[in-house]
């Protein structure tokens, strides 16, 4: 199979490209600069230059290929204030992409996510995409996302193999520069490994090879309109996170008064707040994934993230 991966550089890509070449399908990722391409061609993919803003470079991608796996997101205008406008430019390029896929039966898989589906309590696949999904007008980054995934489960209505990944917030291993990097980098600047209250809210979790895994298994399987759920670790506590970072760094693991979490975490804030676990069973039984590499705790034992 030809597939399209867009975000090919990026810390997901740079573990789906191999995962698909090693499964045997040739792979066109979708690079915005000369060191992004370097990866991409490093990473053994043919590269198409292009962001995502370019919906010409998208539509021609996805329209060249026998699938279609989307990762990328603009991550740094959305965690300097852009959310919003990040979300409406993903809107935008799924919508190119979504178009030159229908009727064609071909897959198309979207990197989505769990945190804050259904707060409090164990989110599962029948969940769907959240309470504000159906039945209301999209307003604000988080509810133009879930918008765009639901986008995406409909295109099974219009000749796609559609399904959306929902990812947990933290895809760990050597080498992330995301959730996890960042509450390090907060503790060391603050002092402190925090947290909020008594630490109890709980975030899944999933290694990023297991979560390359599963989407090379959308692309070759999923039925058209899946959901699935990247989720290995369930839902690990924000203290139990807090604690192993702080004996690493050796600093002190305390609750972070509320009225001081902004000043804290900063963009985290909200983030740490959520109590969000994830199951995956329906992705392991319909998908046969099953997760292998080691938990969330387990990687930040090992180190990498403290170096």
């Amino acid at each position: 199979m030809r597939v399209f991966v867009t975000g090919a550089s990026g810390w997901i890509g740079s573990a789906v490209i191999p995962e698909l070449i090693a499964a045997g399908h040739q792979v066109v990722g979708l690079a915005r600069s000369d060191a992004a391409a370097l990866t991409v061609s490093g990473a053994g993919a043919e590269v198409l230059r292009g962001t995502v803003d370019d919906l010409d470079v998208l539509r021609d991608g996805a329209d060249a290929s026998d699938g279609v796996i989307h990762l990328a997101f603009k991550h740094d205008l959305a965690f300097s204030g852009g959310f919003e406008a990040a979300a409406l430019a993903n809107q935008a390029a799924v919508e190119a992409m979504g178009e030159a896929l229908a009727g064609s039966d071909r897959p198309f898989a979207l990197a989505s996510g769990v945190l804050g589906l259904a707060p409090g309590r164990v989110a599962t696949e029948a969940d769907g995409l959240g309470a504000d999904a159906e039945g209301s007008t999209p307003g604000g980054g988080l509810s133009l996302r879930r918008a765009t995934a639901r986008y995406v489960v409909d295109l099974a209505e219009r000749g796609v193999r559609s399904s959306v990944v929902g990812l947990a917030p933290s895809i760990h291993g050597e080498g992330d520069h995301g959730f996890m990097a960042s509450l390090v980098a907060v503790a060391r600047d603050k002092g402190l490994a925090g947290y909020l209250g008594d630490g109890s809210q709980r975030w899944p979790a999933a290694h990023v090879a297991d979560a390359a895994r599963l989407f090379r298994l959308a692309l070759e399987k999923a039925p058209a309109g899946s959901h699935l759920f990247g989720v290995a670790d369930q839902g690990v506590p924000i203290r139990t996170i807090a604690e192993v970072i702080g004996r690493h760094l050796d600093l002190p693991a305390a609750s972070v008064p509320a009225e001081d979490a902004a000043g804290h975490f900063g963009w985290l804030a909200p983030l740490v707040a959520l109590d969000s676990p994830a199951s995956s069973a329906a992705t392991r039984e319909l998908l046969d994934w099953q997760p292998v590499q080691p938990g969330l705790v387990e990687d930040l034992e090992k180190g990498h993230y403290f170096r």
